[in-house]
Parts: structure tokens; sequence; C-alpha cells
């Protein structure tokens, strides 16, 4: 590698006498380009081929992480040709590299070297404006002063009053100089908005519709509770620091939230479930959602699909399908999960908890919706029944069918919708002379631009703390970028292509700084890297989402509060963003490592206050964990108690009315700085290993995760950490640990997906093959992997696409 040191260093280096061939790797790395130079001279000095140029002598420069790096593929094919001259025959033609140029370093980089100090310059960002807001604040403060002075001359008349009263005009007129325009603005505009929150109803615009809502929440008293208080300081200073710093939900820096009001008739909740079957869990769904204005659903996947793998009698996967989360492994499989749902329904949204496979399971649910519309569309024109004569004909007995759980019929508030297509794609009615090309893309277009939701697909945060990768890291990159970039290309505008996740940093053990801190500096990565590609932030920003959890600890009173401001002045003033892309969205699930196994009973309570917090706090979405998650899978009882918890506190508590609660209080100012200014330090030192992804290499992330997670461990032990139940309030004598009922995969729901794979398989085994030649030739020749999997994942499952692209992505490989 470059770390030899200085370029006398490579005269003691014997093998460089000797060697046939030299490899310098790890050629990403700043300094690689000039240590390339030297070794070329030192080989050409040890030849005594003063005669040659230096850059003919065999010093091949490598990335052996890398899957497929071209200069492995150079080095190879020199070795090929060298070990030709001493004679050696080739036996084997299985792979035969194409003579490629030699690598340029700063082409290898997934973030380009001048942009590699990108956290440090965000640190910079963030301190640069509070430094300036703070100097506006001072500025404001001393024009009112001056202001002040003069109405007290005026009103006091003393002796030279008109003397002191121009000079207090010169005073005044040159802090109000001083002053932005955007300040002078605010102070302005001040009273304005004053009266506009004081009047019945607020009326804003998004994307262009009027939206009116009341201001108000008249009590059974007859007390009118603002949604949103505004602070009653008079001092100018003062309303610009809480206009500059904080300001009310909705406007720069966001501190407060991102929208001016919360929807109404719409709660932020949204429920994870995932067991057994699709049709298990398609049924679960409903009942979280029955009767709710607003469906939103989110996903947990097994163990297998979490690993990109089918459902199969190998002991070491068998055991686990269908086990703490569903089992999909083909489109039907999708198809059922969400059926009986509107998925481009605007009061509809789905999240998928899944990483490694992210990009197949996300081309399973996007032809999940087109098809959803395709069965909606012939059913509106009347042409269903000839469509399903078709489809009869053409899959006869081997059509899948969904079996409802337990036998008892489709789940309460089913109507039957998204099964019409099951074993069928809509691609495939245009096939058999159903529907039309024009009228096919026209739906496709009209899905995609219309369906809500989120995919989590955060790479980086499963090297760091959660584990499911399955392809190199730069190979999972790349897609991430596929995916953007297909989202950008069709229109996607409100489905969130990844959800940058704290939570499972969290859980791994992390502190809320260190989570906070990781996340946000993952999030500017992608932002990063997504540019590195050639794509306008404008385009992707809005497609970014968070996921963060909520636990005990005072920090994340703040959490929200200190991760919109970051977010925004970063993106404003460093990447130039518009506001929306300045604005940070983010979901919270409460703390499942603080629930106990122990007094499982009190487990709600914790989440109580954990919810809480979160709503106080302005979170877009919220799930709140159930009491016996500490065990098991939630049972359908303990899943209502953890909806309710989020009822009772939107739907009864009176102060949950207003919308800005926390906004002024003196331990919440203070905890929103003092965080602020952890994580820009924490930023600073993963800048100084070379950013998120020179950190990953040495394993800074993990190491901090897994020592703060032992301190953890060590104070709930020696009982420094108090935790009722557990190490403290405990029961005298034994405790008595009730009986909980195991929710489990069964056996028959096993054997069920293992059928409907070996039938899948059947059904497309013509197909199949073409389907993974096309896919593994897309990503050898770098096109856009993600449109090729809206194609592939209509005749091949999972595994079939998981196993393909390892051949042309690689395997995951931790550092150790």
């Amino acid at each position: 590698t470059h770390d030899f040191g200085a370029p006398t260093q490579l005269e003691k280096i014997g093998m460089l006498d000797v060697a046939d061939l030299v490899a310098l790797n790890k050629f990403e790395r700043r300094g690689s380009a000039d240590a390339l130079r030297d070794i070329k001279k030192q080989v050409q000095r040890n030849r005594g081929a003063f005669s040659e140029r230096p850059d003919t002598m065999p010093v091949y420069p490598t990335m052996a992480a890398r899957f497929n790096d071209p200069g492995v593929s150079r080095l190879y094919l020199a070795l090929l040709q060298q070990l030709r001259a001493y004679g050696f025959e080739r036996t084997s033609t299985l792979f035969e590299p194409e003579a490629l140029p030699e690598p340029d370093a700063a082409d290898l980089a997934l973030i380009p070297p001048k942009r590699q100090r990108y956290l440090a310059e965000i640190a910079d960002t963030a301190r640069t404006y509070r430094a300036w807001a703070e100097e506006q604040v001072a500025f404001a403060r001393k024009w009112s002063q001056a202001v002040g002075a003069k109405a007290q001359v005026e009103s006091w008349q003393p002796e030279d009053a008109e003397t002191l009263a121009e000079r207090l005009d010169e005073m005044a007129d040159h802090w109000w100089g001083k002053l932005d325009p955007r300040c002078r603005a605010i102070l302005d505009n001040w009273d304005a908005v004053a009266t506009q929150y004081g009047a019945d109803e607020f009326i804003y615009t998004v994307r262009g519709r009027e939206i009116r809502q009341p201001l108000y929440h008249e009590t059974l008293s007859g007390t009118k509770v603002p949604r949103v208080a505004l602070p009653r300081t008079e001092d100018p200073g003062e309303r610009l620091r809480f206009a500059l710093l904080e300001n009310l939900p909705g406007y720069f820096p966001f501190t407060a939230g991102v929208f001016p009001l919360k929807r109404q008739g719409e709660d932020p909740t949204r429920m994870f479930a995932g067991e057994g079957t699709p049709e298990r869990t398609n049924k679960r769904f409903h009942l979280v959602s029955l009767g709710m204005p607003a469906k939103r659903l989110s996903t947990a996947f097994d163990s297998v699909t979490l690993y990109g793998r089918d459902p199969d009698e190998r002991p070491d996967i068998y055991g686990k399908v269908g086990t703490s989360g569903v089992s999909i492994a083909t489109l039907d499989d999708m198809k059922k999960l969400y059926s009986g749902f509107d998925l481009c329904d605007p009061k509809t949204s789905v999240s998928m908890t899944i990483n490694g496979p992210a990009p197949m399971i996300l081309a399973m649910f996007m032809n999940t919706a087109i098809d959803q519309q395709v069965e909606a569309f012939l059913k509106e024109e009347g042409r269903w029944d000839a469509a399903a004569s078709v489809i009869t004909d053409r899959l006869g007995d081997d059509r899948p069918v969904y079996v409802p759980y337990q036998d008892d019929g489709l789940p309460e508030g089913h109507d039957g919708t998204g099964l019409g297509l099951l074993g069928c794609t809509g691609k495939d009615l245009v096939d058999w002379g159903v529907l039309a090309e024009d009228e096919y893309e026209r739906i496709r277009s009209h899905a995609l631009q219309s369906v809500r939701g989120t995919v989590q697909a955060d790479i980086l945060k499963e090297d760091q703390a959660q584990n499911t990768c399955i392809f190199s890291t730069e190979f999972a990159l790349r897609v991430m970028g596929d995916i953007q970039q297909t989202f950008i290309d069709e229109g996607v505008r409100n489905f969130y292509s990844v959800s940058i996740s704290g939570y499972h940093i969290a859980e791994a053990g992390a502190n809320p700084i260190s989570q906070l801190a990781f996340t946000l500096a993952n999030g500017f990565t992608y932002v990063e890297y997504y540019r590195a590609r050639g794509m306008d932030v404008q385009q992707f920003a809005p497609n970014l989402s968070f996921f963060f959890s909520n636990g005990m600890d005072a920090e994340y009173t703040v959490l929200g509060r200190v991760a919109r401001r970051i977010w925004s002045v970063a993106m404003r003033d460093l990447y130039g963003a518009d506001e929306r892309s300045q604005k940070l969205k983010y979901h919270i699930q409460t703390s499942g490592r603080s629930l106990h196994a122990q007094e499982i009973q009190f487990n709600d309570i914790r989440t109580t206050l954990q919810a809480l917090l979160a709503i106080y706090d302005n979170t877009n979405s919220l799930h709140t964990n159930a009491y016996d998650e500490a065990i098991t899978t939630p049972t359908p009882e303990s899943v209502r108690r953890a909806m309710a918890i989020q009822l009772i506190i939107n739907r009864e508590l009176g102060l949950a009315k207003n919308e800005n609660p926390i906004q002024g209080a003196f331990i919440v100012d203070e905890l929103t700085d003092l965080v602020e200014e952890a994580v820009l330090q924490e930023f600073e030192r993963i800048s100084d290993r070379g950013g998120v992804l020179g950190a990953m290499e040495t394993m800074y992330q993990r190491g901090k995760i897994q020592e703060e997670s032992l301190f953890y461990e060590h104070k709930k032990h020696t009982g420094e950490l108090p935790i009722v139940g557990v190490n403290t309030f405990q029961r005298e004598g034994k405790d008595a640990v009730p009986a909980v009922e195991l929710m489990r995969g069964t056996e028959e729901e096993k054997q069920r997906q293992l059928e409907g794979v070996r039938r899948f398989h059947r059904r497309h085994a013509t197909e199949a093959p073409d389907a993974l030649q096309r896919l593994e030739q897309t990503a050898r020749n770098g096109s856009n992997l993600f449109e090729e999997l809206l194609r592939t994942v209509q005749t091949c499952s999972l595994g079939q696409i998981t196993e393909a692209l390892f051949e042309v992505g690689g395997q995951y490989r931790r550092s150790m």
C-alpha cells in the first residue's frame, strides 16, 4: 500500500528486486498516486531499465476490497501473460478480462477526494451559522436599545434632547444597516405573523394546494388552546434569536418541525407487523388499520428474506421461515401481503424494513402497485371478466391462491382487491392481448408517481450495526444510487428511496448522541455519493427520510430538534438546497432495548413516556412497541394496547393538542445546544478518519457502539442505572413471570411457502435463465440495475436474483 513511508524506504524492500509484477493495493487512498510514481521509478532503477519510461513498469494499482475491480483485472491479465512467457498453458477460460487502462485514483473513490472533509465542512457550516445568528441578535438588540433610548429622550425631554435624538437616530440606522435583509424582514413581519397565528384559521400552500386548518382546540371548559404558541418576548434580539435558531414549525431552520401544522384526521401512527405467511401478516395489517382514516403499514421480514434467500429445507433456513417476520420470496407473495389496500391511495403508506435485498423487495412492491392499478383499470373499463378468463386459461391449476390465515375468510376490511393478477403481471396481459402497451405504460407511470411509502435500504447502517449486508458495500451503494436515479427519471416523488436509520445503531448499544451523529453522518454520505454520480440535490434530497429510536435518556427529548436544525442549515448553506430539500422528515420507534422481560407490564409505561417525547418533538410518524416484545413477536392483544398508547396521547391528552409544547423551556434550549455541539464534534472525529467510509474500514463506528453498549450493561448490572423491576423496586421472592403466548411461524406455513416458491420456479422455468442473464449483463456494463430488476422480479424469485448478483456484485465481507 502507499503506507511504506518515504520513497527511500523502497530501496530496502528486497522483493522489488526479483518481482515480475508489483501490486499497489488500496489505490483509492489519498497519496496513492504519488506512491505509484515512486514504486515505478524504484522498479525502473532496480531493473536498470533507464531507457524505458517509468510508466511502462509492471506496477499495478488495485483496490482488492472492491468486487470486480478493474485494477485487479489488469493485474490478473498481466499474470496470465507472464505465466505464458514461462511456458505455462491455460487449461481454463472461465475469466478472460479485456485489456483495461490504468485506473485513476480519483475515479476509484465513492466520495471524490476533494470532498473527503465533508463532515468537517458541515460542522464548520453549522457553527458559522450559529455565530452569524448570535451576531445578528447582538445587532438587533443594539438597534432596539438605540430606538428605545430615543423614545425615552423624547418622552423626558432632557437638556440637548434634540441633539441626543439625532445621535440616537444615527446609532439606530447604523445597527439596522448591519442587520441581514432576512433578519430585517423577520422583525418587520413579526406582528403580522402573530396576527396570522391569532386568527381562527391558518392558510398555507403545499405543492400548489391551498390548505386551511383551525388554529385552536376548544376544551370542555371553553378554553381555546392554540395549536402553535408564539413566544411573548418584546425584545427584538430575543425575537430574532427565536426565529434564527428555533422558529415556528414549518419555517427554517425547522427546529420545531418541518410542517406548519400536523395533518388533521391522520395520526402519525405506523405499526410494525410481520409473521408467518403473507396472508397472516396481511390479516395483522387489516387489524391494526381497521377504522383508521389513513393506512400506514410497516413491514417486518423474516431473516431468510432479510438475507435474500428463498425458503428452503436446509436446516439453517427452514427453521427461520416466517419467524420474527413475514416470508417474502416472490412477486406473488408481495401481492398477497398488501392485498386489500390501495397502494396508490394518498392515504395509504407502506414502510418496508429491508436492507441487503432492498432493491429486489422494492422492485416487487412497485410491480404490486402497478398490477393493482391494472386490475382496477380493467374493472373500471368493464373488461375484467374477459381478462380473468384469459388468466385462468393461461395458468390453469397452477394459478396461486390467497389462503386466508386460520381459514376464516378474508380479513375484516379486505375488499378482495390486489389478488386478480396472482401468477401473472400486467406485462403478461399486454403479451396476451388483454391490455394495450400504451395503456400499460400509462398505468405504470401513474402508479410509480402515486405510490407512498419508504424502503429502509440503509447499507451503511447495516455494516455499522445491524449486520444484514449481503452484497459488497460498494455494489450495494451503486444499486441504491440506481434506485434514486430511477425515482428521478420516473417522477417518484412520494416514496422515500432510503430510510437512514439510527434505530438499529441505538439497539446495538449506541447512546443517543452517537445514534444521532452516526445517522446524520450516513445521511450526508449518501448526499455526497449521489452528487458524485451527477444527481442534483434538489431532485434526490426529498426522497431521503430518517428513522430514530426514542429511549429514556434526556437527550432523546431534543433528538429530532437537533437533527432538523443541523440538516437544514447544512443543506441550505453548504449544498444550496431548496426549502423542500432542507426538511428532515423522520420516523420514531420507541426503544426495544428499554423493554425488559422482568415485570413486562411496566414496559407499557416506558413506551408511553417515549411516545410522549416523540409526539411533543413533532415526529412525522411513530411506532409504539408492544410490552411483550422483550419475549416474543407481539400478540394481537399487546399490539392493540401499543396502538392505544398513541391514540390516547393524540386524542385524549389535552396538551398534545398544542404542536410546539416544548419550545421555550429552558432545559430544552440548553439540551438542544449541548447535543448539537456533541454531534458536530463526532462529525469531526469521523472526518479525521476519512469520513464515514474511511471510519468503517477501521470499524470505528462498530467499536464505539460496542464500548457504549458495555458501559450501559455495566451500569445496569451494578444498579447505578436504575431500571424499575429489573435492578430496583423488584418483587420480593421469586419473580412471577406470567405465561406469554409465543408467536411463531407454523410447520404448515413453512411448507406452504416452500411449495409456493417451487410452483413459481416451475411456472417461470423457461423465462428465468434469460432474465437472470440480462440482469448480470446489466450489472457488468454499468447500466441501471434497478430498472432491470423491475423486470427481473416478474419471473425470478428473491433467492435466484441474489445468487445471480453475487456473481457480478460480490458477497459482503466485513473488515476484520
